[in-house]
């Protein structure tokens, strides 16, 4: 389940104006907290989340890269850079998908986290094929920690399987640079096949504690930048 905390109570009103594009500041201390914020595209609200148990995906033996994911990355069908065009892969994320009512993901995030990819915290990881961006994911990066956000794929310009490559790759690069903690914030069907567990609020507040204490160069790891 989802725990909304840090949101100011505020007076009910008829039509409240929406929340406003949260800072950089704001954003990394509600990371540093072990928090994250998503939009009510209906009532125009920032919320912000603690889930627990909380999602992690493993960066030890225990992630598994499915026998189909690991044909697709060494048959090198895409291009994997690093934040070539990290607000592109936002927007890709953000786009309406048929399962889903709504997105959580709007322009005032796109605007919010693209300045913590100015100050170099955000980052993304793209597939790109024939010139073009067929799937990726981005999240937040603080110490030896990554927070997984949101991913996306192209099915129709051939980027089936690029997201699931891309995340392949960012668990390689994490490893390289002295990742400590990948956070997923929830779990999927999709996520538990490479080995994503739950695990209690609590003890992943204590890893996100350790993982935070120790420094990572992000340009280090084996992904080009874009």
């Amino acid at each position: 389940s989802q725990h909304p905390i840090m949101t100011p109570a505020r007076p009910h009103r008829q039509s409240p104006s929406p929340d406003p594009v949260p800072s950089p500041e704001l954003l990394l201390s509600a990371y540093l907290q072990g928090a994250f914020p998503m939009a009510d595209p209906d009532t125009g609200r920032i919320d912000w989340y603690s889930p627990d148990p909380r999602g992690v995906l493993p960066l030890d033996e225990r992630f598994h890269v499915p026998g189909t994911v690991g044909r697709l990355v060494r048959q090198g069908r895409f291009e994997v850079v690093r934040d070539r065009d990290f607000i592109a892969v936002m927007q890709a994320c953000a786009a309406p998908r048929p399962d889903e009512d709504g997105t959580w993901i709007d322009e005032r995030l796109v605007e919010a986290y693209g300045r913590l990819h100015q100050l170099g915290f955000a980052h993304s990881i793209e597939a790109w094929r024939d010139g073009r961006l067929v799937g990726g994911l981005y999240g937040v990066r603080i110490g030896a920690a990554f927070f997984g956000e949101s991913m996306f794929i192209r099915p129709d310009l051939g980027g089936s399987g690029a997201s699931k490559v891309c995340l392949v790759r960012l668990v390689d690069h994490l490893r390289a640079i002295g990742g400590r903690l990948l956070d997923t914030q929830f779990t999927t069907e999709h996520l538990e096949r490479f080995g994503a567990e739950e695990i209690p609020r609590e003890i992943y507040l204590r890893q996100l504690a350790e993982a935070l204490e120790h420094p990572t160069d992000w340009d280090a790891g084996p992904i080009p930048a874009g």
